[in-house]
């Protein structure tokens, strides 16, 4: 793997486990709060905790597997790109595709901390 393939791939890592963290933050201290209310939750706590993770996990890894999708894609649309340059919409498409998994994993986790609320 080259320079230019590794840094999207890190930047994107670094995005999902500090998006995956914050998310696990804020589940907790809701599930503390949920805790705190009457009785009228749905839910217990310990299913809210694995909810929150859930979403977490939903975000963080479609995240991660939409940065390598997109580091490995950009880079040969790059490539293809210098040689043929009329080929600029097929490979905007393409990348838009493979970032299309993240809003994917993104809309999961919103139904998920939909039902949890």
């Amino acid at each position: 793997m080259t320079v230019h393939m590794k840094i999207p791939l890190i930047l994107t890592l670094v995005c999902a486990v500090l998006g995956l963290g914050a998310t696990v933050v804020l589940g907790w201290q809701s599930a503390a709060a949920a805790e705190a209310a009457p009785a009228a939750a749905i839910l217990d706590s310990g299913a809210h905790g694995w909810g929150f993770l859930a979403a977490a996990l939903a975000t963080g890894l479609s995240s991660l597997g939409a940065g390598i999708a997109v580091a490995n894609v950009g880079a040969a649309a790059v490539g293809a790109l210098a040689e043929k340059p009329e080929l600029l919409g097929r490979s905007l498409i393409l990348v838009g595709l493979a970032e299309g998994i993240a809003i994917y994993g993104l809309i999961v986790s919103i139904l998920i901390l939909n039902r949890l609320g």
